[in-house]
């Protein structure tokens, strides 16, 4: 946070980290809950609650509380007009949107692409976006960063984006062509990372320490997984990449695909085809899923449910999570019997790690990966303390 680093001040800074945090992840406070959630004493929030103000980073407004004895203690929130850049790229679209520190999604534009985006187009398509968003509807705004969701594994020292390769991208430079189109700071992630960040805090993992996340777009499977509250990882931050393991399949007949990987056996692009449509979005998609009665529709989702069932239950066998979230078009698959698909997960894995487990689909939906992408800016401007 900019106004506490200048003093150099440790503890001071985590603290308005603290605060602020709380207000972003948790909602509108008031002063005497938030002495509560942190544990701080009431004339220090007040001191931090001003020093946030004068930093444009929260507003205080009145408390709606009536009939009480004494003076009502002021609602602390997030500043709305500070806002985070997010980005998507896929082999169909670019997803973009600026979203508030309030978690309100100020703006989001989806861009049709009928040939695969360059990095530099990418980044290209942003400035320009974010040029005519300044002139409009971000004309009070305070963009602090711009934040990149990536189909494919994204280095965790300088995002570069190793690969995505239903993109064609190898060692693509994002953040520094994201930071030279638009004057902001740049986060690149992979998407399902980010993803399963933003269901974590805000949707169907809320609340829950041990997660594993699964996303489906049109490039294919990724994965992610939350241990004890904190994202793993990996040695060089590409771990969970689900979508690229061999998956279990008891009847060859399933097969579509020789040694072919997840992605390839459970696949969007497989079940546009069944039902003999182009280019869907996922609520789309999971509309005509749930609304077909053709039978080539109904066993191709069979098909990939069966294969989907055992991929996860493998994940729980190894990570013992409490849920599993599905984003995406697997999502679409797995509401369309989300307690069958929970039974056959809980046969194939062991007892022990199938006690509370939970299959869930992601409650974000398509805001999913602008929410987490979003986040990444956020916790690298404004909460460095930690």
């Amino acid at each position: 946070m900019v106004t506490a680093g200048s003093r150099g001040d440790g503890m001071r800074r985590a603290n308005l980290a603290l605060v602020l945090r709380t207000v972003h992840r948790e909602g509108p406070r008031s002063r005497a809950a938030l002495t509560e959630a942190t544990g701080l004493n009431r004339s220090t929030i007040a001191d931090l609650v001003g020093e946030l103000q004068r930093a444009g980073l929260v507003v205080e407004r009145a408390s709606e509380t009536q009939g009480r004895v004494g003076r009502p203690s002021p609602i602390v929130e997030p500043d709305p007009r500070v806002v985070a850049i997010a980005v998507n790229p896929e082999v169909d679209s670019l997803d973009l949107g600026a979203v508030a520190l309030d978690g309100t999604i100020v703006v989001r534009e989806r861009l049709a692409q009928d040939a695969l985006l360059t990095p530099a187009r990418t980044a290209e398509l942003v400035g320009i976006h974010l040029d005519l968003w300044r002139a409009d509807v971000l004309a009070d705004a305070r963009p602090v960063g711009v934040g990149v969701a990536v189909p494919g594994p994204v280095r965790a020292g300088d995002g570069l984006v190793r690969e995505a390769p239903h993109l064609g991208w190898h060692d693509a430079p994002l953040a520094g062509l994201m930071t030279d189109a638009t004057g902001l700071p740049s986060h690149v992630a992979n998407d399902a990372a980010l993803g399963a960040v933003a269901e974590h805090l805000f949707g169907a993992a809320r609340g829950v320490h041990d997660v594993v996340y699964l996303n489906g777009g049109a490039s294919g499977i990724g994965g992610a997984v939350i241990v004890g509250g904190n994202p793993l990882g990996g040695a060089g931050g590409y771990a969970g990449e689900f979508g690229q393991n061999r998956p279990g399949i008891v009847d060859p007949g399933d097969r579509r695909a020789a040694d072919g990987v997840l992605e390839d056996e459970v696949s969007r692009a497989l079940l546009l085809d069944a039902l003999g449509a182009g280019a869907l979005d996922d609520a789309a998609l999971r509309d005509a899923l749930a609304r077909s009665s053709d039978a080539a529709v109904r066993a191709e989702t069979e098909r990939q449910r069966r294969i989907l069932a055992t991929a996860l239950a493998n994940a729980a066998n190894v990570m013992n999570p409490a849920v599993i979230v599905l984003g995406g078009f697997l999502a679409a698959l797995a509401e369309l019997d989300l307690d069958g698909l929970d039974r056959a997960v809980r046969a194939q894995t062991i007892p022990a790690c199938a006690e509370g487990l939970r299959v869930a689909v992601a409650e974000l939906g398509e805001d999913r990966l602008l929410v987490g992408a979003a986040e990444a800016v956020f916790e690298a401007a404004l909460f460095p303390a930690r």
